[in-house]
């Protein structure tokens, strides 16, 4: 009799496990087409990654939060560990506010964790837009994703302001009764608006828990799905890079995403929770026990918002107080213009691609990043924008300036005033002299090499400084930049001699396309005949 030995061995659990879900999922295929995916090795990448993981922890320490957050304006009297406090009627939501402060283990840390998260989110945030902006990292075909981002970064505005409004804390009332105040000042449909948010008249009994809703849920569901949006875009469109050799529009030089990128990626992400567990840890920031609960008859002294609100403070604080009676109506111009100039310069930020690819008609896709220098008016443009951002963020510390260094709130009120129409001028100016400047300097550095700092004695008596020549990778940085000739409205009539007619969006686009690319905003690169002509020795030290 003769037996049958069956030497088949069964794979270990976890593989028919893996291979159970890939054959419902595809997962394999897709991990391995994007697993090994190339991303390039530059310091400004990570101001992007600092965003994404300030945004996690954001998301971590929110949810510890709402588990001892009552977002309740019904009034109690306090009870709790802060002795100060004792005995004071106040809102439930402040008053749990303060035992996440003083009873809650962590609760502090966390709290002040989440805030300086918050913060850090949108000044990186900020950062990595003027990264992308004065780089053209936003040029076709990633026009979408700067929407998405820009989209991102005015929601975190909104998030932040209803987060800080939640502890109805005295600081955080006046700030929502601000906010209320410029409502009201928007025609026809502010009183409708302020009725929706606050429940009816200010502050009503329904203002925390509906900003706790938008809070928690609304906001920040919106803000996850541009996250994950912009992402897949990064993943599908590619990562920028910078010029170098080797590098083109159609690859992608640098390192893979398993396993060099995800290690550095996660290590990055433990170092930023580390830093901003240390600031919140040693820097205390929106101490609402120092303050007491928001009463409507109250205002704290020195109220400021956070840093991101701080322009569209600023815009009201030192426009004039203006209005006018229409119908028996008042219109609040004094806040209503703020309001329109303050929509305006973020929907000219959003659309900014837009009008670049416009202006230049240039309909390619851009991989490769410019350096600022080499598209002066762009940076001359993004410069100005930072610097009126800056003089509105002054202008709504005025009181702040005014009591710490002795002066007169109304010198500082004009002198914002002035500033924020001279200011980006001169700031425009003198950025595109400079970026020509540099220009200048690249040129005069791949024609005649890089000052060694050598002095040498010519046999006739003259002193020469000695010039390096830069190697092929310096050479190619500073001319793979592309320059652009301004666009032309062409001959007045067609081959057949009829007249053409000229719409006024062409002249527009022929003199926008002259200030951005016309004789004087741009250096001629080197030719290869110059270069030549130098190295082979005529004039060259």
């Amino acid at each position: 009799m003769s037996t049958v030995t069956d030497d088949k061995r069964k794979a270990p659990a976890g593989e028919r496990v893996a291979d159970w879900a890939d054959g419902r999922l595809g997962i394999y295929s897709l991990a391995k087409a994007n697993m090994r995916k190339i991303f390039p090795d530059h310091w400004s990448f990570m101001l992007g990654e600092i965003a994404l993981y300030s945004f996690i922890i954001i998301i971590l320490t929110g949810v510890y939060l709402t588990l001892f957050f009552h977002p309740s304006m019904n009034e109690v009297v306090y009870h709790g560990s802060y002795v100060p406090m004792q005995g004071i009627r106040m809102t439930e939501a402040y008053a749990s506010t303060l035992e996440i402060s003083f009873d809650v283990r962590g609760g502090l840390l966390i709290r002040q964790i989440h805030h300086w998260a918050a913060l850090i989110f949108l000044a990186a945030m900020f950062v990595h837009m003027m990264r992308v902006f004065f780089t053209g990292a936003f040029r076709k075909p990633r026009e979408i994703n700067w929407l998405f981002g820009f989209l991102l970064f005015v929601l975190g505005m909104f998030t932040g302001f209803t987060g800080y409004s939640l502890p109805d804390d005295l600081l955080s009332g006046t700030g929502v009764r601000f906010t209320q105040g410029a409502i009201l000042a928007t025609p026809v449909v502010g009183t409708y608006i302020s009725f929706f948010l606050f429940g009816g008249e200010f502050p009503g009994h329904d203002m925390v828990a509906r900003f706790y809703s938008i809070h928690i849920l609304l906001l920040p569901g919106i803000m996850l799905g541009l996250v994950v949006a912009h992402l897949i875009l990064v993943f599908y469109h590619k990562h920028t890079q910078f010029a170098g050799p080797g590098r083109t529009n159609k690859n992608v030089v640098g390192m893979p995403l398993l396993p060099v990128y995800m290690a550095k990626a996660g290590g990055f992400f433990f170092l930023v929770f580390g830093v901003i567990a240390a600031i919140a840890g040693l820097f205390t920031i929106n101490p609402v026990w120092a303050l007491g609960p928001y009463r409507p008859d109250q205002v704290s002294t020195g109220a400021q918002p956070d840093w991101y609100m701080g322009f569209a403070e600023g815009l009201v604080r030192v426009m004039p107080g203006w209005e006018i009676n229409l119908w028996g109506h008042t219109l609040a111009l004094g806040v209503f213009i703020p309001l329109v100039v303050f929509g305006l310069v973020l929907v000219a930020l959003a659309v900014y691609p837009f009008i670049e690819s416009w202006v230049t008609g240039d309909k390619r896709e851009h991989h490769i990043l410019d350096r600022p220098r080499n598209a002066p008016t762009r940076t001359a443009l993004g410069v100005a924008w930072v610097t009126g951002y800056v003089i509105m963020l002054l202008g709504g510390g005025n009181d702040i300036f005014a009591t710490h260094f002795h002066l007169s709130i109304n010198s500082i009120t004009w002198f914002v005033r002035i500033s924020y129409f001279v200011g980006p001028v001169l700031a425009f100016i003198i950025t595109r002299r400079i970026c020509l400047g540099l220009q200048r300097r690249d040129k005069d550095k791949v024609l005649h090499g890089r000052e060694s700092g050598i002095i040498k004695r010519l046999p006739h008596g003259e002193f020469v400084e000695v010039h390096e020549p830069l190697n092929q990778e310096q050479l190619h940085s500073l001319t793979a930049h592309e320059q652009y000739a301004p666009a032309e409205i062409g001959p007045s009539v067609d081959e057949n001699g009829v007249e053409r007619k000229v719409t006024r969006g062409q002249k527009l686009r022929a003199k926008l396309s002259k200030g951005y690319y016309g004789e004087g905003n741009q250096i001629p690169k080197p030719t290869a005949d110059e270069y030549k002509e130098i190295t082979s020795g005529h004039g060259h030290h």
